[in-house]
């Protein structure tokens, strides 16, 4: 993937490009916000990393600025600001995710490749497809192997979620971000109910597309049928 990475603090941006380059993606860097508005009006991206706080133009301006211009690749928020106003700004202004530092790099990657899988906005496709497994996000349905599955509003976001991610790995945490829009862990075993709910209605049947990571999270994944 090639990445736009606008960050002021360099020792973190050479962090991030570094980890972003070993894994084989190709990371561009911006210092300030003006930079990075240039840089991602000018040339094409996959996905942005997007600090809050910057330099020159702050980081709702610059995705402003780009939604303005009909620039839709998406933008990933990487900062220091949790509230849940912070979250909500971010996101009205034109953001597609939001990771709050400290973070996990690896938590990191899988955020930006779920979002660079992600139809961009204004694209035509309206059914996510998984094996026999399909979403159509305009009728609000789901079949498997042609048979209707009827699932809660909530049921179905998480099933979004993880066809969205087909193949990578989704975090208890990305899952509460995601799908609850919770800024914290509730204590509570609200995402494991639903999982175990979701994958009773989708794997019924047919061979299990819902995997548990043991001590990581959840992917969905079809079955290799050499395997």
């Amino acid at each position: 993937m090639r990445i736009l990475v606008v960050e002021d603090d360099e020792g973190t941006a050479e962090f991030i490009a570094a980890g972003l380059a070993a894994r084989g993606h190709e990371p561009t860097v911006a210092s300030d916000g003006r930079e990075g508005y240039e840089r991602a009006s000018a040339d094409r991206f996959d996905v942005i990393v997007l600090d809050r706080m910057l330099p020159k133009l702050d980081g709702l301006g610059v995705v402003a600025l780009m939604r303005r211009d009909a620039v839709s690749t998406p933008v990933l928020f990487l900062t220091n600001l949790s509230g849940i106003d912070d979250r909500v700004d971010g996101l009205e202004a034109g953001g597609d995710d939001y990771l709050v530092k400290p973070f996990a790099f690896e938590e990191l990657v899988a955020r930006l490749t779920a979002l660079a899988r992600r139809p961009t906005l204004g694209a035509s496709e309206t059914l996510l497809v998984a094996g026999d497994l399909e979403m159509d996000l305009v009728a609000r349905s789901v079949r498997r192997g042609g048979e209707a599955i009827d699932l809660q509003p909530r049921e179905f976001r998480l099933l979004e979620f993880l066809m969205r991610a087909e193949g990578r790995l989704v975090t208890r945490k990305m899952l509460l971000e995601q799908v609850w829009e919770y800024q914290f862990d509730p204590r509570t075993n609200i995402v494991e109910t639903h999982i175990s709910r979701l994958r009773g209605k989708v794997d019924c049947g047919g061979p299990s597309l819902i995997q548990t990571v043991r001590g990581a999270g959840y992917m969905l994944r079809v079955p290799n049928p050499a395997a």
